[in-house]
């Protein structure tokens, strides 16, 4: 099915933005607008990363947790389309299954490139057992895409990925979420305790999950979560305008938008969003084009939309003033939101590190 960007915003207008306040207030799952833009199709495997770059980038306009939620659903059906079984892709493709990736531990936190859960040969299959420490869609999602020490081996280091069923017996989340932002994306911890998958539950080979993951699903990972905070921006910058244009100073005469230190607040706001949407740009045409500074935009592109959507919705909250603490205005929601590119893995010091090492010829881990 083709990318129908009419039907993306038919969900946005009709679902995602109506119900965002009352997601964001209640904490309560976007199930509505999950399932909306699963039968719109827009959450097949078929949609190609530009694609899914424009979708995140315009639900998070409207609502950060129904966007985290289609981001780590992308990103986590990427390797199911090219590792996993196809009776799954196809209840994907349907709008019947809804993934997610289960990578970070509450052992090695934000490094989840070095798993401390296990995967161990049983008589029935493999035996996973972990404590997951933030899973987005926890509890909602069908199936997970996750990782474990390798069953050749229980140091850590190698990696390798199976694809869990949210049913399983002995998976469980301990502790539900009541977040800073996106407090609705349901981003819990998730354990494992004896979990029994089948071993064609593999994704790739024994050992071999990290090169898949930073091959495969990290690019996703990381353009869609820059996708998200240029969204964010977007979205900030545009209610900022409506702000400062439609208030007054009585006694003056004037808007705030008449107001110089107000423009060149607004000004900044702008600048900096439209830096990072063509940074994002130039990403997506650098892997189209298969450019030979690809992998450094990777690097590049989440830590600077996101480092930047964290200042855009720090001066929105100084240019709204009162207004912007309100809650209706949507202003302090976004100013939540935003925090979170910061610390989702890799965080924005590991991939600082990780571009220092790239440009510098060091190995990334």
């Amino acid at each position: 099915m083709p990318y129908d960007t009419d039907a993306l915003q038919r969900v946005i207008d009709d679902v995602v933005a109506p119900g965002a306040a009352e997601v964001d207030r209640t904490g309560k799952f976007p199930s509505d607008g999950v399932s909306a833009l699963g039968r719109a199709g827009l959450l097949a495997p078929d949609v190609a990363l530009r694609d899914a770059a424009d979708a995140v980038r315009r639900l998070a306009g409207a609502c950060g947790s129904t966007a985290m939620v289609a981001l780590m659903h992308y990103a986590a059906t990427v390797m199911i389309t090219n590792h996993g079984p196809a009776e799954v892709g196809d209840a994907i493709a349907r709008g019947e299954h809804l993934t997610t990736l289960a990578f970070s531990e509450a052992g090695s936190r934000s490094q989840f490139w070095a798993p401390m859960g296990t995967a161990v040969a049983t008589g029935d299959g493999v035996r996973l057992d972990a404590r997951k420490s933030w899973v987005t869609s926890a509890g909602q999602a069908d199936s997970y895409v996750w990782s474990s020490r390798p069953l050749s081996s229980s140091a850590p280091g190698p990696m390798t990925l199976w694809l869990v069923p949210s049913t399983a017996v002995g998976l469980s989340c301990p502790a539900p979420f009541d977040g800073l932002g996106l407090r609705g994306n349901n981003s819990m911890p998730v354990t494992a305790e004896g979990v029994v998958v089948p071993r064609t539950a593999i994704l790739g080979d024994d050992g071999a999950g990290l090169d898949l993951a930073l091959a495969e699903a990290l690019p996703w990972f990381l353009v869609l979560s820059a996708a998200f905070s240029v969204g964010l921006m977007e979205a900030t910058v545009a209610e900022t305008g409506t702000h400062i244009t439609s208030t007054r100073f009585e006694h003056l005469g004037q808007t705030l938008a008449e107001q110089p230190v107000v423009r060149a607040d607004h000004a900044r706001m702008r600048i900096a969003t439209d830096q990072a949407a063509a940074l994002l740009a130039d990403t997506l045409a650098a892997l189209e084009s298969g450019r030979e500074d690809a992998m450094l935009r990777v690097l590049e592109v989440k830590a600077a939309a996101g480092e930047a959507s964290i200042a855009v919705t720090d001066l929105a909250m100084k240019v709204g003033g009162g207004a912007a603490f309100r809650k209706e205005v949507g202003t302090e929601r976004r100013f939540r939101d935003a925090r979170a590119a910061r610390v989702m893995a890799p965080t924005t010091d590991a991939l600082l590190d990780f571009v220092g090492r790239a440009i510098n010829g060091l190995p990334l881990l």
